[in-house]
C-alpha cells in the first residue's frame, strides 16, 4: 500500500469519526426530549461513544452483506430532529438501508414522513410508572441499571425504591458499591452517590430509596410517595400466587412480576410469545426462565415454519449462586460439588416449561442441564426431529431473516462468525443468539447452537414485560425488516 493509499484510510476513519461526533448529542436530544430510542440492527446506541457508535454501523456487514456507515445514517437521524414524531424505537441502521434500497429517488425527510407517517406529536407528559425492585442480587442489580439508563428517556419506567435485609456493617455502602462494579458486565455507565441520612442510593439523578424489611407485608410504599407499583421479586423465595400474594398486602402495590419460573396456574410469559396473553385482571405474573425465554422463541419459528416433532434441550448454563465455590453440603444433586472447578449435571424446568408459552409443544421436548465453569453467558443446543427436511444453509437463511425482520427480532439475535465464545455474547440485549456457523442439518434432524447471556438478556426480558404491563410500550420502526 502507497503512503497515499496510508493517508487516505486514516483520514477516511477520522471522516466516519467526527460524523459520529456530531451524532451523539443528536441521539441524545431525541432521547431526552422526545423519547426516540435510537439503535443500529438492534444495537442501542443511547449514551455510546464515538468508537461504539462505529462499531455498531461496522457490525450490519455480518447481517446483511454489505457496509453500513454514519454517512448513511446520519442525514436521517438530522431528519428526524426536525421532525414533529415522539415515544418511538426507531432503527436508524434498518431505516438506512431501506433508504438505500427502496427510497426510489426521494429525499430523506419524504422517506421519513411515509415511514414514521403513524408516528406524529410531541411526548405525551403522563407520569412515569413505579418499580420497586424486591431483591437485589444479580438480575436485581443488572434490572437497576437498565431501568436507570431508560429513565433519561422521558416516560416510562421510574425505579422508586429496592427492598433488601439490612446486611452486616455498612449495608448501603456496599449496595452502591455492587451497582457501581461488576466482574462480569463492567462498571456502572455514570454516577452513584449515596444519602446516609434517608437511606438511599442516588444514580445518574434517579433517586431510589433502600428499604429494609424481613417480609412483602409489612412494608407501605406509599410512605414513600410511592403509588401503585409494580413490584419485581428477582429473589426467588415465593414462585406460586400465594406466596407472592403477600406483595398485594403492601400499600401502593398493584402487581407483581416474579423473575424465575412461575408455579402452579402462574401465567409464564415470554416476550414476544406469548405476552398478549397478560390481561388487565392479572396481578401476578412470572417472567419464566432465562433458558426457556432463550429457547422458545427460536422453538415457536422453528415450528411454525417446519413442524416440530419432538426433541432434547440441554443447556449448557454458567454456574449460579445457588452452588457451592468449593464442595459443602447441597440439597440438590451434585451441586454440592465445587462450581469453579466442575461441570455438573443437574436437571433443568427449561424443556417442559415451553408448553405454558406454547402449548403446541407440550410432551414433545424432553430436557437436561449442565453446569460449567464459567460465570456468565449459557448454550442450548437443541436437537430437533422436524416434520420435513431442510439443509442447514435454509434454516440458517430463515432464522437470519428472523432475527432481521420478524415480530421477534428482539428475541432472536443471529451470528455467522467461526470465532465468537460465550464472552462474546456477554451484554447481548436479546433473548437467545442463533450460532449460524454451528448449525447441523442431517434431513429432518436439526441442531441448533443458541447462545444466550442468562443474565443480562433474560434481564432485558423483564423489563418488556414490566413496559407492557405499566402501559409504556413504544411502537419500533420500521416495524419489519
Amino acid at each position: 500500500m502507497s503512503k497515499d493509499q496510508r493517508d487516505a484510510c486514516l483520514q477516511d476513519w477520522m471522516d466516519r469519526e467526527a460524523i459520529a461526533e456530531s451524532m451523539i448529542p443528536l441521539i441524545g436530544t431525541l432521547y431526552r426530549q422526545k423519547s426516540i430510542v435510537s439503535s443500529i440492527y438492534g444495537r442501542p446506541v443511547i449514551n455510546r461513544s464515538v468508537i461504539e457508535l462505529l462499531k455498531a454501523h461496522r457490525f450490519v456487514r455480518h447481517m446483511e452483506n454489505e457496509e453500513l456507515s454514519v454517512q448513511d445514517t446520519y442525514p436521517l437521524l438530522q431528519a428526524l430532529t426536525e421532525m414533529d414524531v415522539a415515544q418511538a424505537h426507531i432503527d436508524l441502521g434498518k431505516l438506512a438501508v431501506k433508504y438505500r434500497t427502496e427510497g426510489n429517488g426521494k429525499d430523506v425527510k419524504e422517506f421519513l414522513a411515509e415511514e414514521l407517517a403513524s408516528l406524529n406529536g410531541e411526548a405525551g407528559d403522563s407520569e412515569n410508572r413505579d418499580v420497586v425492585l424486591y431483591g437485589f442480587g444479580r438480575i436485581g442489580r443488572l434490572l437497576a441499571r437498565i431501568l436507570i439508563e431508560k429513565e433519561g428517556g422521558g416516560n416510562g419506567l421510574r425505579l422508586r425504591a429496592i427492598v433488601v435485609r439490612r446486611g452486616k456493617g455498612d449495608d448501603l455502602v456496599k449496595r452502591a458499591s455492587l451497582l457501581r462494579r461488576d466482574s462480569v458486565h463492567g462498571t456502572f455507565r455514570g454516577s452513584i452517590s449515596i444519602d446516609h441520612e434517608n437511606e438511599a442510593i442516588i444514580a445518574n439523578g434517579t433517586y431510589i430509596k433502600i428499604i429494609y424489611a424481613n417480609n412483602p407485608a409489612e412494608i407501605d410504599y406509599t410512605e414513600f410517595g410511592i403509588e401503585n407499583a409494580l413490584v419485581i421479586d428477582n429473589t426467588g423465595v415465593w414462585r406460586d400466587e400465594a406466596g407472592l400474594a403477600q406483595h398485594l398486602e403492601a400499600k401502593g402495590t398493584a402487581r407483581v412480576l416474579l423473575t424465575a419460573p412461575g408455579k402452579g396456574d402462574l401465567k409464564n410469559i415470554v416476550y414476544g410469545i406469548n405476552n398478549k396473553d397478560i390481561d388487565a385482571s392479572d396481578k401476578i405474573l412470572s417472567a419464566a426462565s432465562c433458558t426457556t425465554n432463550a429457547i422458545t422463541p427460536v422453538l415457536k419459528v422453528m415450528n411454525d415454519q417446519y413442524g416440530i416433532e419432538n426433541g432434547h434441550v440441554e443447556t449448557v448454563h454458567s454456574y449460579t449462586n445457588d452452588q457451592n465455590l468449593i464442595d459443602n453440603y447441597h440439597k440438590g444433586d451434585r451441586r454440592g460439588r465445587s462450581a469453579p472447578l466442575n461441570m455438573v449435571i443437574t436437571e433443568t424446568g427449561a424443556a417442559s416449561a415451553v408448553a405454558k408459552a406454547l402449548p403446541e409443544l407440550k410432551g414433545l421436548l424432553s430436557g437436561n442441564a449442565i453446569r460449567v465453569p464459567t460465570p456468565n453467558v449459557s448454550m442450548a443446543i437443541l436437537s430437533l426431529n422436524l416434520k420435513k427436511e431442510t439443509s442447514a444453509e435454509e434454516v440458517n437463511d430463515f432464522l437470519r431473516d428472523q432475527a432481521l425482520h420478524s415480530s421477534v427480532q428482539k428475541q432472536i439475535d443471529w451470528v455467522n462468525s467461526p470465532e465468537v465464545v460465550s464472552t462474546d455474547f456477554v451484554g447481548n440485549s436479546h433473548a437467545g443468539i442463533v450460532d449460524a456457523k454451528a448449525t447441523i442439518v442431517n434431513g429432518n434432524r436439526v441442531n441448533l447452537y443458541v447462545w444466550y447471556d442468562n443474565e443480562y438478556g433474560y434481564s432485558r426480558q423483564v423489563v418488556r414485560i414490566a413496559q407492557q404491563v405499566c402501559g409504556v410500550e413504544y411502537p419500533t420502526y420500521p416495524s419489519r425488516g
